[in-house]
């Protein structure tokens, strides 16, 4: 079975001290309710955070999508990354810094200072 993974197309192996690996995620984050809020400068800004903090934990955000209630990122993360703190810090980091910065526009579609809901991650 490793043969035909090995022979996969695109697929990047990478290693970490004793290991080879080639682990790759899809996370869809969404917004509160779903609603759509999200404008072109919040997906722009969101891209940016996600390359950021894949980066800053080790690994790398190959692509990055989205609409006005929601966003995909595939992302290659290293085999000893805490998957969950990893997607809270996200979550919480392009939370805490859209609202920060698109307040006003945020702020005519929800009450509170809300921007995500919880995220589900494919392996």
């Amino acid at each position: 079975m490793f043969h035909l993974v090995a022979r996969a197309t695109n697929v990047k192996m990478r290693t970490v001290s004793h290991c080879v690996y080639a682990l790759t995620y899809h996370l869809d984050l969404a917004t509160k309710d779903r609603r759509k809020c999200i404008t072109r400068p919040m997906l722009e800004m969101l891209q940016d955070i996600t390359a950021q903090r894949c980066k800053d934990w080790g690994g790398e955000r190959l692509e990055f999508n989205g609409e006005a209630d929601h966003v995909h990122v595939l992302m290659s993360l290293p085999p000893n990354l805490d998957l969950s703190r990893f997607v809270n810090n996200l979550k919480t980091t392009s939370s805490r810094l859209v609202r920060r910065e698109f307040a006003n526009q945020l702020r005519r579609v929800h009450r509170k200072p809300v921007f995500s809901s919880p995220a589900a991650a494919h392996r």
